[in-house]
């Protein structure tokens, strides 16, 4: 049996593999929690979704396999965890071993896309929505994912 090589593409190529009117799912994966936005049909819109508190990962990827077959789920954008001078750290490990695993349980195009400043430009969002601390912490990954998620549509 031979094994295939994952290797996440570019947003174009991810498009190019997807069918018209699926979605992309976008993913700020963190040690603790997974954010998790979702593109419109017409790959413009990002929304934020949810927050999945991490446990094993065969669980997480039922509640990812899940989303995939309810919302026409057509391709992964991973936030890329890049350090601020661009050289890639441990969490870009970690997010590579998670999208090696991802891709062996679903099928499914993944791209990488930086997330620099991407926690930070949200947090900021909130405060200024003088939203409270604890609300901050409930709403920052999902709302992480879908900034992730609309820099790449918006590479589109």
């Amino acid at each position: 049996m031979s094994q295939t090589i994952h290797t996440p593409v570019s947003v174009t190529t991810l498009k190019s593999k997807m069918i018209p009117g699926q979605r992309l799912l976008g993913l700020d994966i963190g040690s603790k929690t997974i954010g998790l936005a979702l593109s419109d049909v017409t790959l413009t819109i990002a929304t934020p979704m949810e927050t999945i508190k991490r446990t094993k990962f065969k669980v997480d990827v039922a509640r990812l396999q899940e989303i995939v077959d309810t919302q026409n789920v057509g391709g992964f954008v991973l936030g890329w965890p890049v350090n601020m001078d661009g050289s890639e750290g441990p969490r870009c490990q970690s997010t590579m071993a998670f999208s090696r695993n991802l891709a062996e349980k679903i099928n499914l195009p993944q791209a990488l896309w930086d997330e620099r400043l991407s926690t930070a430009a949200v947090e900021r969002t909130l405060i200024e929505a003088d939203r409270s601390r604890a609300r901050r912490k409930q709403l920052v990954d999902k709302m992480a994912a879908a900034y992730i998620l609309q820099g790449a549509l918006h590479a589109l």
